[in-house]
């Protein structure tokens, strides 16, 4: 038998080079992959069921205990570490059984992997014993609270909270405004779907709070189809939450829920799974938040628990759905997927478009003994081939292939992708078993790949001076390009942007706190030597749109981002957030001058400025100054 040692509370941690008050980029992406393909990186040590980015050079990986062949304290290990740089790995003891935990990142920068499975033994067996030993030792982990603080020096590991959740097996997780965590739902036992014997329909906070635990009576109408809750904080601070075919709002402040329409044409939440993400949040869209739900399966909610259900006969649906739950209350339809897919996993990119990848044609998520299964896996025909959806594009045209290659691994149950700083996606894991598997169609697998996107190939901006820090409102700070980072163009700092990306926990088809937030930007461009300044805002005095804790910040120039670098986002504790006033952001305007000749906001005498409409950047057409001759400073 193991003992656990418990540390108490959660550390307070400061953001990487917390003494600096700027940072640069770190220069060119360091792997130079071919647009639009797949290359395996290696194999990790565990199979990704779980998966997060905790810093810009580090992704974790979280399994179910299982017997994986690395072994760390004397049995099989079921958590490890990436190096993206060295490309080097090491397990990591996760202490209970993480099976089908939830995660997510608290203001502090803090990650936490909350609940888990039994202890279990060969096969995925219930143990004899829930305390540990065994050949797994394993202890319990339904009420397990695990923390851990990323690092650089490889020196980090995963410590066990003294306060326990209550037993939940898939809860979901969401940062809220000040840092701390909701841990929503679950059940108590597992098994394909849920059912009242087990049913946990509550929600609770971490750190806890006096109120303990509170009952949501929008997670006990929704059973057997109520795990791994489809969540997310609104800019309006109420929380929306999806399950089987209804949708709620739920307001923290009087615990009290709202039902909207039902979701149309499929159930979107596990298993049915469809791929699921809060679209880009935006000045254009005044920060307005959108979801959109693509994929899934249309099954009436008693043939969930009815004896001659086969999930593996189900045909995913091609639906695709959105809501803006500030606004309305109904759903609209969008573009359909371009085949049915469940297990679709939505991954925003830094350049506005969404890679839609893994899953599978017929089928759900889940596996399982029975004679009608490929081999124990509820699903078949894995879909190899990425997708791209454009939200900027017109109704009938937003998703494309783009020219994407396949991939020649299968990503069925059990598999997770993730953004990197450097704009690619890792994805990994795959593992439609109860235990480790080989010499079956889709095998426990821990070969591990990297997408690379469409600005993959190109030259990146390397943005000088940005912060380790952003706060909520405050003062606006300058990002200096050169006529490399705009492509020889001025006139492209009109088409940059500062985006904010947190790239969330990966798992099961869906990225628990994953978002994209656009920050206000205006620029100063300068003709004659092709430079630019954008000058950024901080995040709208909301910490609703991003709550606190770590993320990446993009500068993207026509298309291509930076690689993105790690700022915290608010004070990097857990409290409530200071809001200070936002600033003003000057015009946007071009001179002709070069940019050594001006200081930062000075105006110069025999310069030429455009203002765009209102100061926002607008489309700035350069062909009638061009041999122009203008006296004067425009004063805006």
């Amino acid at each position: 038998m193991r003992s656990l040692i418990l540390f108490t509370g959660v550390a307070s941690i400061t953001p990487l080079r917390a003494l600096a008050q700027a940072q640069d980029t770190r220069g060119q992406a360091l792997r130079k992959g071919s647009p639009g393909t797949f290359e395996v990186i290696g194999q990790s040590l565990v199979s990704a069921q779980q998966l997060f980015l905790g810093n810009q050079d580090t992704v974790y990986f979280i399994d179910k205990a299982e017997n994986n062949p690395t072994q760390v304290n004397g049995h099989p290990v079921w958590g490890s570490e990436w190096g993206l740089s060295s490309n080097q790995q090491r397990p990591l003891d996760v202490m209970t059984n993480a099976f089908c935990a939830g995660g997510n990142v608290l203001g502090n920068g803090t990650w936490i992997n909350v609940g888990g499975n039994q202890a279990v033994t060969w096969g995925g067996n219930t143990a004899d014993r829930q305390d540990g030993g065994g050949p797994y030792n394993d202890p319990d982990g339904r009420q397990s609270i695990r923390l851990l603080d990323p690092c650089v020096d490889r020196n980090c590991d995963w410590r066990m909270s003294p306060h326990p959740s209550d037993q939940r097996w898939y809860p979901t997780l969401e940062t809220v405004e000040d840092g701390s965590i909701m841990i929503i739902g679950g059940c108590r036992n597992g098994g394909y779907v849920n059912d009242p014997g087990q049913d946990n329909p509550t929600y609770e906070y971490f750190p806890p709070t006096a109120a303990g635990q509170l009952n949501s009576p929008f997670l006990s109408r929704t059973l057997p189809v109520n795990l791994y809750p489809l969540v997310w904080l609104l800019p309006s601070g109420q929380i929306l939450m999806q399950a089987n075919w209804e949708t709620v709002l739920l307001d923290r402040r009087t615990n009290t829920e709202t039902q909207l329409d039902d979701i149309p044409d499929a159930v979107r939440v596990y298993p049915a799974s469809a791929g699921t993400l809060m679209l880009p949040l935006t000045p254009a869209n005044n920060y307005t938040a959108t979801v959109l739900f693509c994929g899934g399966a249309n099954v009436a909610t008693d043939r969930w628990w009815a004896q001659d259900f086969v999930p593996l006969q189900q045909a995913p649906s091609t639906s695709c759905v959105k809501i803006t739950p500030d606004v309305s209350h109904s759903y609209t339809h969008d573009d359909p997927l371009p085949e049915a897919r469940s297990m679709l996993n939505l991954i925003q990119l830094p350049d506005g478009t969404v890679l839609g990848l893994n899953g599978a044609g017929t089928g759900t998520a889940g596996y399982g003994n029975t004679t009608w299964a490929v081999g124990q896996s509820f699903a078949d025909d894995a879909l190899l081939t990425p997708i791209l959806y454009d939200p900027k594009a017109s109704a009938g045209s937003r998703w494309s292939r783009n020219g994407f290659s396949a991939s020649s691994i299968p990503r069925m149950y059990h598999s997770s992708a993730v953004l990197l700083p450097d704009g690619s996606v890792m994805v990994s894991g795959s593992n439609p078993n109860a235990d480790f598997t080989t010499g079956v169609k889709f095998s426990t697998e821990y070969r591990t790949e990297l997408f690379y996107p469409s600005y993959f190939g190109k030259r990146r901006p390397e943005p000088k001076a940005l912060p380790v820090k952003l706060t909520y409102g405050g003062s606006a700070f300058d990002v200096h390009l050169s006529s490399d980072d705009l492509f020889g163009n001025a006139d492209n700092i009109n088409k940059t942007t500062a985006v904010v990306i947190r790239p969330g926990f990966s798992t099961h088809s869906m990225n628990m706190g994953q978002r994209y937030v656009e920050l206000q930007t205006s620029f100063t461009g300068y003709q004659n030597d092709h430079t630019g300044i954008l000058h950024v805002s901080q995040l709208p005095p909301n910490p609703s749109i991003l709550a606190p804790g770590p993320a990446l910040l993009f500068i993207v120039v026509d298309g291509v981002p930076s690689v993105g670098v790690q700022v915290m986002v608010g004070s990097g504790n857990i409290e409530t957030q200071q809001m200070l006033p936002a600033a003003s952001l000057p015009a946007s305007q071009m001179l002709l001058q070069d940019s050594s000749n001006t200081k930062t906001g000075e105006r110069t005498s025999g310069a030429v400025g455009v203002q765009s409409v209102n100061g926002v950047k607008g489309a700035l057409g350069w062909a009638g100054l061009v041999g122009c001759v203008v006296v004067g400073v425009l004063v805006v």
